[in-house]
């Protein structure tokens, strides 16, 4: 579901939340992600391998108010 369909159905379901998918998921979860990269950056890539890259699959969920929690993040 994109982000926008997203914020669609919130405002279907709970149309007073005050909630803005942009404005307030987007940045903490970027938040969660720069947290979770600066807790394993000694780790990643430990053979300084040169032209390669990682992806990351990360899991978030949101509670009853709206706090973003990351639930676990996927390698390769």
């Amino acid at each position: 579901m994109s982000y926008t369909r997203f914020q669609e159905v919130l405002l279907q379901e709970q149309p007073d939340c005050g909630f803005d998918t942009y404005r307030d998921l987007l940045p903490s979860m970027k938040n969660l992600i720069q947290k979770s990269l600066f807790a394993v950056r000694k780790t990643i890539d430990p053979q300084k391998r040169k032209y390669c890259f990682e992806l990351f699959g990360y899991d978030f969920i949101l509670d009853e108010d709206f706090n973003t929690w990351l639930i676990e993040v996927n390698t390769n």
